[in-house]
């Protein structure tokens, strides 16, 4: 029976071998079609090429109204000595908090404050307590959901501030925070306040060069 066998698979190897050469070629030929772009059978695909392919999950996108916007005024006043002038837009009232010669680092370190921090900062007084006090100057201003109109801010002459020093400087000139001013209204937006970094130009650093 052994010896039937071995007859057999004489007289007919070269066919064996021509069946097992065209199936390599054909393999090789559906993968590199596969890496060029084209479509090749799941099966002869290889198993990293078939996790790359699943389809990614959906999200959902959740609409987010943001309560604040904030222009600069239309007076052309704008100048570390002669003060800005700022003109707010809210849907709600609002407290518009204007911080002269506010710190960088402190600046960085409460907005880090608001987003890693147990409870958003969503007052002025909960701002002012993140950035240590560590500016010059704060003026506040009230605004009703209908008011367009612009609000001057300047610093006291008596504080003798003409500059900020060359760049980089340790202390913006302006720093415009807008809060909720109703308690109510601030558990019905996700955005709880905006803080706006305002470049007024002073002696030292002019707009011209940016």
């Amino acid at each position: 029976m052994a010896a039937v066998f071995l007859v057999m698979l004489y007289e007919y190897s070269p066919l064996f071998y021509i069946s097992v050469i065209s199936l390599c070629f054909v393999v090789t030929a559906a993968m590199v079609l596969g890496w060029f772009g084209f479509d090749v059978p799941v099966i002869l695909r290889s198993s990293d090429e078939t996790e790359s392919v699943l389809p990614v999950p959906e999200k959902r996108m959740v609409q987010v109204t943001n309560p604040f916007a904030l222009d600069m005024g239309t007076s052309g006043v704008a100048s570390v000595t002669e003060g800005v002038s700022l003109r707010p837009c809210c849907l709600e009232p609002c407290v518009l908090s204007c911080y002269w010669g506010c710190g960088v680092h402190a600046l960085q370190g409460a907005l880090q404050t608001h987003q890693h921090g147990p409870s958003r900062l969503n007052t002025p007084q909960q701002f002012q307590e993140a950035l240590h006090f560590q500016y010059h100057h704060c003026q506040s201003f009230h605004i009703s959901g209908e008011d367009r109109e612009e609000h001057y801010s300047e610093m006291p002459a008596e504080l003798r501030i003409t500059d900020f020093g060359h760049l980089p400087r340790e202390r913006y000139p302006l720093v415009a925070l807008l809060t909720l001013a109703e308690p109510e209204a601030r558990d019905t937006y996700n955005i709880a306040a905006s803080v706006t970094v305002v470049h007024v130009p002073d002696d030292k650093y002019s707009l011209e060069h940016v």
